[in-house]
């Protein structure tokens, strides 16, 4: 048991540091996923929505620091009802959201890892039962160094911890595991290998048959039966492939120009995905900054979720020199973790990403 013990706390605790420190790398995007589980539909927790990006750097923080005192051996007692309570918690949820098919992605891993409903649920059961294994060989955790060593890890870690936070709230994610990464051709993400899997569906025809009602399952034919066809029932057995860029369009006036901007050699895009949280003090800079890029033969467009009262609004008082554009909120999002966020794009190729903290690091050639 003590050899049992000593395995499944390592590899628990470097599980833990390794999820904490992916959403430790975005906390802005985990703090997006809590929104979804805190929404109407799913927990109906609306009133925790405003301080959803303070709860995700708590949770990722605390998922780290779990990590590190359970290897280093630190308050073992603490340390094991603090696992076993955030773990009974998740698996809760993940439960919750895979039966009722609430949320898509867990966000267990951020974007490093895409795990289903009912992978992220297995996946907590799985470690539930370790950390079960841990709660009760708890006496044979003990201490791997001197105490002084000890707290100085779990003091460096902790401020590691926020100084690394820090950082990527006021810049970008050091680790960009999103489809809109640098170097990456957004055109070329949208496209689907003439290779690639595709989804498969199960058919329940339902036929009246002298009087019975029979059920008729294929994968899409209609089936040849001598009776009065009465309904069909569809279900997606196993899922296509899905491009890793998608629902992506540049539209205006119902029109959507995505396929003739990703072409420009030089574009610039000043992404807002809403209007009403953004730093709207920025956009002075963001006016000097595209002027420029307007003066070296760049095109510049305006990417928003918000309608055109608040965007010509936000025009006509910054005097901008360029048009808004309506792109999907949480394809905004997801391109870049900054409200506003300005890319430059080559042929559909992201070449420089920017927070609004950076601008001053563009360069237009």
């Amino acid at each position: 048991m003590k050899y049992l013990v000593g395995v499944v706390r390592i590899f628990v605790g470097i599980l833990f540091i390794i999820s904490g420190f992916i959403k430790l790398n975005d906390p802005v995007g985990f703090s997006f996923k809590l929104e979804e589980y805190f929404s109407q539909g799913v927990l109906d927790l609306p009133f925790l929505t405003p301080f959803a990006l303070v709860i995700s750097i708590l949770v990722v923080i605390v998922e780290v620091m779990v990590g590190v005192m359970l290897i280093l051996g630190y308050k073992r007692k603490l340390t094991v009802w603090t696992l076993l309570a955030m773990i009974i918690f998740f698996t809760f949820l993940t439960f919750y959201s895979a039966y009722f098919n609430k949320v898509t992605d867990c966000g267990c891993f951020g974007d490093a890892i895409k795990l289903t409903p009912w992978e992220s649920f297995t996946k907590d059961v799985v470690l539930l039962v370790l950390i079960l294994i841990i709660y009760v060989g708890r006496k044979y955790i003990t201490p791997l160094v001197n105490s002084k060593t000890l707290m100085s890890v779990l003091y460096v870690s902790f401020i590691a911890c926020i100084g690394y936070v820090y950082y990527v709230l006021n810049h970008l994610p050091v680790i960009d595991f999103r489809p809109y990464e640098i170097g990456k051709n957004i055109e070329e993400g949208m496209n689907t290998p003439p290779d690639a899997p595709k989804a498969v569906f199960e058919y329940k025809w339902k036929f009246n048959v002298n009087g019975n009602e029979e059920i008729y399952i294929t994968n899409g034919d209609y089936p040849t039966v001598d009776g009065e066809f009465i309904d069909v029932e569809t279900e997606e057995i196993q899922a296509g492939y899905e491009p890793p860029v998608h629902d992506f369009t540049i539209e205006q006036n119902g029109e959507d120009f995505a396929a003739s901007l990703l072409q420009e050699p030089k574009l610039v895009m000043v992404i807002a995905y809403d209007l009403r949280k953004s730093n709207l003090e920025v956009f002075k800079e963001i006016k000097a900054v595209t002027d420029n890029a307007l003066k070296a033969g760049y095109k510049v467009i305006g990417m928003s979720a918000s309608g055109p009262d608040q965007t010509d609004a936000l025009k006509k008082e910054n005097n901008l020199a360029f048009d808004f554009y309506f792109t999907d909120e949480t394809t905004l999002k997801t391109i870049v973790r900054s409200n506003p966020g300005v890319l430059v794009l080559e042929k559909g190729t992201i070449v420089q990403k920017l927070h609004y903290n950076d601008l001053e690091n563009l360069i237009f050639e």
